[in-house]
């Protein structure tokens, strides 16, 4: 009997989730319920999904509003309503127009208006009139008390009643502050929703309209009406693009011929009769799980990056197939690798190969509007939304503003004992528990993108932001419960310095071969390429350049493929909390170790040495050695990731898998065990596959560093770096003999440039130079050549006062002369700040001043490099007072368990817990020179010893070993002053700056 309710998906304004709202009309004996979320259909589908839990029967609408006020309510007969509802709903939202007085006529759908006094519109057919409980008393003064065939119960349910009903409806005046950024003593009631927006017991409802029963029949009848059914977790009837080429016979024979083509490329002209075997089995199961269209819509949207030259990463659990290998959506030899297509992967799972395809950050936006074009046409594409939540420390921050909590206050109640806080800062952190992870907002999925078979409207109304390009008002889990399964088309900076490196290369060493990145098949066999992976020289690679990825190499001594694939997936976070990785490397450096492994897990996992390590081997422990059948143990190794950990499903895995260990005579504290390692890391550990592909991408970063070392830096800057900051690039650059060169006018781009051995700093990377001036400064010089001076200069670029003197102190004008006579030059002549105009004509001279010989310290600049590219170009420990003591990182081997002391420039730092809720350091410091150091701060010397920001730091400690990896263990740490040039000359370049 409810026609106009609200979850939290009406955003910042119900209080309800789905499962409230549904559990509440359980109680109050409500057989069929409409949800109406106002102008958002977010909560539609899992609202629909959980209906049934209630033996509630679903009907879906919209309430369309105006900020708060109601204009109409749209009711959904059937799908085609709810897809009708959506297309105009989400037609307001995409031109951001505001709703009109009259609802237009729709075909399948009811709309209600509120009632008001003065109502007068003449209703159509499908239109009716709501009436509130509070309207009863009105409603024999107007004409609608002679045509109550048109009236129907309209009580709104915004939020939870009963007891409870004070704080709920406390909640919501948040919530709508929040939304209107006000205070709450300002808000006014035209923002808020009734306090008596609750739901009642049937009984109570109809006791209201007691004396209108008609109005009470004309509701039901209207609810008998309206159904609404979608087809949830039903793995035969997934609702992507199923047809690709024009019919499923065309797209099985076309799957089928694009794979024989890619076999010469992928295996020679005759391959293995188990390559054949292998393909064949894995052409028959796609098609009969109804897949073959997800590859082919794969293929096309790679096929059309390979034409256009972008280089991608194909990824994920797909990587399994040798189908995905053969259409070049990945480049993993799924044959090679031992990748269990049919066992482990997609044989009892419900949702298709799960693909993510990583693009360069500057090609994904045109792939995605491929997407759309080539697909779009029907409105069947569109981007995945995420829900934005309310977490603990930002909605203290909300509540605080609403509150009228100045900054430092509102710092107080979310830091302090709640007993020293005043009763609004109680009141504060008590609705701040209650909303913490409220829903606060839409947001867009990083990459996931759905290609539906019919209009996305069909499922959802679409919001249209910034990109410009449709989203959902759900998120991943409910379109994979609905049978839509995203595309996942992502960016990634690593491909952005493979891509860009190769176009260096070619303008700086132009007589060199064409590099084919694709062939690694070589690279892979490469020894040079292999030792540099033993000894951890990745910087700038991808995923192996990080200080716990080098420590891990190290230890492992990787110096092979398969080796690095492993590893890729060892150091998640998972496999380390359980204490695995460690295991692991004992067993992979000492074979006696693996005879400590349980016989089962021994025989399972024998690559892996009885260690769980990729996502497959929760699926092959879990049906191996719980017995749990291969859809369990994909469920299990899916639910592990938390998306589906309260889900009733997974919490019956869970159970079954105890149960069976303890029915197949496996001990208690061995299950557990087990289980407990499951846990841990499932949800973070690599499938084989991915980890695969990912090695294959550091392999082709090593490549191209190995053989083109200051190409690839060059890259690697462009692309703003990686784990590092840009800084510690340059450094890697100049250890392979780059001569580094600060920007320069005459030879600097936006980016860095290389010619020879020398890298030229891009101007783009001095801070506050604007583009304007730069990209000025490139289109003038490209035109008309080199500047041949500062006159020359300044007349032939418009430049301001302020921009000329970041190019003066960085030294882009040292072709001109010394920095301090430019800059006194300019001063004089552009004292008043104006920008000079360009004269095309004439060039007026610039006075020329006698300057007495100005003293110059090359440290001056490094100060002013520090200040505007973030990082001196000088050694740091050229800038300190201490002078040069200590070991270096290559003797620390001499120097085991004796302490030390070192000098180390900061590079960067991991802070992390131990188990009794105390911080540790690890630390990366770079030495005199310039290899680094691995250090290790127990929580008294982190705590005693703190770290003092960037800088050169005295370490003094304990040299240890483990794995042949060395380290300091840090009992000791001061950060060493730079030095003190205020001397007359420095007052002076100081005075003129300003």
């Amino acid at each position: 009997m409810y026609l106009n309710t609200h979850t939290y998906y009406s955003f910042k304004y119900g209080t309800l989730s789905e499962e409230e709202l549904l559990a509440t009309a359980q109680q109050c004996g409500i057989g069929s319920l409409a949800l109406t979320d106002i102008n958002s259909t977010a909560g539609s589908l899992n609202f629909v999904r959980l209906a049934t839990k209630f033996d509630i029967q679903p009907i879906l609408g919209i309430d369309f509003r105006n900020g708060a006020q109601q204009k109409f309510i749209g009711i959904a007969k059937n799908n085609q309503g709810f897809q009708e509802l959506n297309e105009y709903l989400s037609e307001h939202l995409h031109k951001k127009k505001e709703f009109p007085e009259c609802a237009p006529k729709f075909k399948n759908a009811f709309t209600i208006y509120p009632f008001h006094f003065s109502f007068n519109k003449k209703l159509r057919k499908n239109e009716r009139l709501g009436i509130r409980p509070r309207d009863i008393i009105k409603l024999s003064l107007t004409k609608w008390v002679n045509h109550l065939d048109k009236l129907v119960i309209l009580q709104t349910v915004s939020f939870k009643g009963g007891e409870d009903n004070k704080v709920q409806f406390n909640m919501h005046r948040l919530l709508r502050s929040i939304d209107n950024n006000m205070l709450l003593s300002r808000l006014p009631k035209t923002e808020e929703g009734d306090a008596n927006d609750v739901m009642h017991p049937v009984g109570k409802l109809f006791e209201a309209y007691k004396n209108y029963p008609e109005i009470i029949l004309n509701t039901k009848k209207l609810l008998e009406q309206c159904s609404i059914k979608f087809q949830f977790n039903d793995p035969l009837n997934h609702q992507n693009l199923k047809i690709y080429a024009g019919s499923e016979e065309e797209d099985i024979q076309m799957i089928a011929r694009l794979c024989h083509e890619g076999l010469p490329y992928r295996y020679g002209e005759n391959p293995k009769s188990q390559i054949i075997d292998r393909l064949n089995m894995e052409l028959q199961m796609i098609q009969s799980k109804g897949f073959v269209s997800y590859f082919l819509i794969n293929w096309d949207i790679l096929k059309y990056a390979r034409k256009k030259g972008y280089y991608y990463v194909g990824r994920g659990s797909g990587a399994n197939s040798i189908v995905a290998y053969l259409l070049r959506i990945t480049d993993v030899d799924p044959v090679e690798l031992d990748l269990y297509f049919e066992r482990f992967i997609n044989l009892f799972r419900q949702n298709p190969p799960d693909f993510d395809i990583d693009f360069s950050w500057k090609d994904r936006d045109d792939i995605t509007r491929y997407i759309f074009e080539r697909f779009g046409e029907n409105g069947q594409v569109s981007l995945l939304a995420t829900y934005s939540t309310f977490q603990s420390r930002a909605i203290i921050r909300e509540l605080g503003k609403v509150f009228g909590l100045p900054p430092h206050e509102i710092e107080k109640v979310g830091q302090a004992e709640e007993k020293d806080l005043d009763h609004i800062g109680r009141l504060i952190r008590r609705y701040g528990a209650r909303l913490t992870n409220f829903p606060s907002h839409l947001s867009i999925h990083a990459g996931g993108i759905l290609i539906a078979d019919r209009p996305i409207h069909y499922f959802t109304a679409t919001s249209l932001p910034p990109k410009g390009y449709p989203v959902t008002h759900f998120d991943m889990i409910i379109a994979e419960d609905v049978g839509l399964f995203k595309f996942d088309i992502l960016s990634q900076r690593g491909l952005g310095k493979i891509r860009d490196c190769i176009e260096v290369i070619k303008q700086n060493c132009p007589d060199d071969p064409e590099v084919d990145i694709h062939n690694f098949k070589v690279f892979k066999n490469d020894a040079k390429l292999n030792n540099k992976l033993q000894n951890a020289d990745a910087i700038g690679c991808f995923y192996i350049e990080s200080p716990a990825m080098r420590m891990l190499m190290k230890k492992l001594q990787v110096n092979e493929y398969l080796g690095l694939v492993a590893a890729s997936s060892i150091i998640r976070p998972g496999v380390a909390k359980s204490g695995m990785m460690r295991e692991y490397i004992l067993r992979y450096r000492y074979p006696d170790r693996r005879k400590d492994a349980h016989p089962i897990l021994q025989d399972i996992m024998p690559d892996t040495y009885g260690v769980m390590v990729y996502q497959e081997d929760v699926i092959k422990v879990a049906h191996l050695f719980a017995k749990l059948d291969l859809g369990e143990a994909d469920m299990l190794r899916r639910g592990m990731s938390g998306k589906y950990r309260s889900r009733d499903e997974f919490l019956k895995v869970k159970d079954k898998f105890f149960q069976n260990c303890k029915d197949m005579g496996h001990s208690y504290e061995l299950s557990a065990d087990i289980w407990r390692q499951i846990e841990s890391f499932a949800g973070y550990a690599f499938a084989k596959g991915h980890s695969a592909s990912y090695a294959v991408e550091s392999y082709q970063a090593l490549y191209l560093k190995t053989y083109y070392p200051l190409e690839y830096m060059v890259a690697v800057i462009n692309n703003g770096g990686g784990f590092y900051r840009t800084e510690f690039y340059v450094h890697e650059a100049r250890m392979y003999g780059a001569e580094i060169e600060a920007p320069c006018v005459n030879n600097s781009e936006g980016l860095a440039v290389i010619f020879g051995k020398t890298i030229y700093l891009g101007l783009g990377m001095v801070k506050d130079l604007n583009h304007v001036t730069i990209e000025m400064i490139i289109a003038e010089r490209e035109k008309n050549g080199k500047f041949l001076d500062l006159d020359d200069f300044t007349n032939r670029i418009a430049v301001s006062l302020e921009q000329i003197k970041l190019l003066v102190r960085i030294g882009a004008l040292r072709d001109f002369g010394e920095k301090k006579d430019i800059l006194w030059q300019v001063h004089f002549t552009m004292g008043a700040g104006v920008s000079r105009a360009k004269n095309g004509l004439f060039k007026v001279p610039i006075k020329q001043w006698t300057l007495p010989p100005l003293h110059h310290d090359k440290r001056e600049d490094a100060l002013d490099e520090m200040d505007l590219l973030g990082f001196p170009l000088c050694s740091p420990f050229d800038l300190v007072e201490e002078g040069r003591k200590g070991i270096l990182s290559e003797e620390l081997a001499n120097h085991i368990n004796r302490r030390v002391e070192m000098l180390g420039y900061l590079v960067t730092i991991k802070n992390t817990g131990t188990s009794n809720g105390k911080r540790m350091c690890f630390g990366t410091f770079i030495d005199l020179k310039g290899q680094f150091i691995d250090t290790v701060h127990f929580p008294p010397s982190a705590a005693r010893y703190p770290f003092r920001g960037r800088g050169v730091y005295k370490l003094t400690g304990k040299v240890v070993e483990e794995f042949e990896f060395h380290s300091l263990e840090v009992d000791k740490m001061e950060k060493i002053n730079y030095v003190n040039l205020e001397d007359e000359s420095k007052e002076m370049i100081r005075a003129v700056a300003r």
